[in-house]
């Protein structure tokens, strides 16, 4: 019987033995295999040229291979050949199985890494917050002091504590807004009823398309933006607030994250970029809210105006005073300088808040509430001066317009109404369609158009009230919209986790 090499299959002609798996092999091509592999080729046990035995054997003469002459030899020759195919493919089948299952228990191991990451990060915060109990806050009176320390170090440990004591409307704050309102009245005026030339025209907002769309800002653990604001100073940068408890500046320009701001213990809600400095301020279910400082990614203060979750959030034009509604049935007006509690009040009907926002003037606001009302309310008085009945559900969403006398509300009614604030009634109702539902209202800067956030995201015109342009490009309810600058672009957040950017292309 005539040897074989275990890997030629052909008869060698100096046929050796290995000592590890007892195979016979062809000596030239087993020596280039062992340089090469270092091992048996079959059974993968080490093996060096010295564990070869040299096998002595009469010469022979070689078979001829069989000819491939005939139609049989060549149907067997062929058959071969796609068994050997079908042996090769078995086994590269094999191996990207193998490779799929490294791949998955890396992803898996790269997941838990992201997770003990995360948690070492809010940890550092809130060893950073508590330590910040030790030191002053800068422009912080002593009595202030004393109030937000407790506040910010049960914070850090995860303590309840009381609402912070009332300060008082005093007589130059009350100045303070009164000068703004004159300075911004007069800028309206002046400004008459011409619109910026660098508006987009109704044309350009008809064909405008999704020009990007960004899924990463948040966790995909905890899926879903809930909060949306551009930067008045740089409309490039837009901020978010999450599910996964986090806030996040991004840059469209650069498509860069710029700050993730972690230290809400519950999910953010209500998120407010300042309109002049690189500061945010967010809130949150945890009854908190923070004011961030972008470049340091830092909490700078917290304020706890309320013993229930935060609903609403608005910044009064100053920059210096920040609105806040709650479930708790309080608005309340702070200082976002120094931390105190200027004035906290309770709605008339003793009925829970939902959403808040200041007129262009900031001299009067609106709230909505959970039976349906919307009213509007005096700063300077503290006092309830009048109501909008006619929605049915919890207010979802108000905005007013620069132009100062329109407002647009949204219930859990599938309508959008417009009042007038000058004859305080409702002038204009969007009936939507059955179901649709509507979770932001926001107009432009000009007061020429409105977004409608919810079931889609819509463009409006406003006087005639037409619907200019329709997205459908989110998978999810749409949480946000904000227009940027003269209306050059639309920013849209969702549930479906993305921030999509709508423009010309």
């Amino acid at each position: 019987m005539a040897l074989v090499c275990s890997i030629t299959n052909e008869v060698p002609e100096f046929p050796v033995v290995s000592q590890v798996s007892g195979a016979v092999f062809e000596k030239r091509i087993i020596e280039k295999y062992i340089a090469e592999n270092g091992c048996d080729p079959v059974n993968g046990k080490e093996l060096k040229v010295e564990n070869l035995i040299e096998i002595k054997v009469p010469a022979i003469v070689k078979p001829r291979p069989p000819s491939a002459t005939s139609i049989p030899a060549t149907l067997k020759t062929m058959q071969d050949e796609w068994d050997a195919l079908m042996l090769h493919t078995f086994t590269l089948r094999q191996q990207l199985q193998t490779a799929r299952q490294e791949l998955s228990h890396a992803l898996y191991q790269h997941d838990a890494a992201c997770r003990v990451i995360a948690r070492l990060n809010k940890e550092v915060m809130a060893a950073r917050e508590a330590l910040a109990t030790l030191k002053p806050q800068a422009g912080v009176t002593a009595m202030s002091s004393l109030a937000q320390q407790p506040a910010i170090a049960a914070e850090a440990a995860g303590v309840a504590t009381h609402p912070i004591e009332q300060a008082g409307m005093n007589a130059e704050v009350i100045q303070r807004l009164q000068d703004k309102a004159t300075v911004l009245t007069q800028e309206r005026k002046k400004r008459g009823r011409t619109v910026p030339e660098e508006l987009m025209s109704q044309d350009q907002i008809k064909s405008f398309l999704t020009v990007a769309s960004h899924p990463g800002l948040h966790s995909a653990s905890m899926p879903g933006i809930l909060a949306l604001d551009i930067s008045g100073s740089d409309h490039s940068k837009i901020l978010t607030g999450g599910n996964d408890k986090t806030a996040t500046v991004f840059n469209k320009e650069t498509e860069q994250v710029v700050a993730i701001l972690r230290g809400h213990t519950k999910k953010v809600t209500k998120v407010v970029y300042h309109p002049d400095e690189d500061t945010v301020i967010t809130a949150s279910p945890d009854t908190t809210i923070r004011i961030w400082s972008v470049p340091k990614c830092q909490a700078q203060l917290m304020l706890r105006c309320h013993e229930e979750q935060v609903t609403g959030l608005s910044l009064h034009p100053t920059g210096d005073y920040i609105l806040s509604t709650s479930s708790d049935k309080h608005w309340a007006f702070s200082d976002i300088r120094t931390g105190r509690l200027l004035t906290k009040v309770m709605d008339t009907a003793e009925i829970g808040l939902t959403t808040a926002q200041f007129h262009p003037d900031g001299l009067i606001f609106g709230t909505g509430t959970d039976d349906s009302q919307v009213k509007i309310w005096d700063l300077k008085e503290q006092s309830n001066v009048a109501n909008f009945p006619g929605h049915t559900g919890p207010i979802s969403a108000i905005s007013f317009s620069e132009n100062g006398y329109y407002l647009a509300t949204a219930a859990d009614d599938s309508c959008v109404k417009l009042w007038d604030l000058r004859k305080l009634k409702n002038f204009k109702t969007i009936q939507l369609e059955d179901g649709y539902e509507v979770k932001d209202l926001c107009f432009d800067q000009s007061g020429t158009y409105l977004a409608v956030a919810g079931t889609d995201v819509r463009v409006y015109l406003c006087k005639q009230w037409i619907d200019l342009k329709v997205f459908n490009d989110h998978t999810a309810l749409a949480t946000g919209v904000r227009f940027g600058k003269h209306a050059r672009y639309v920013a849209s957040t969702s549930m479906d986790r993305t921030l999509k950017l709508y423009g010309i292309e």
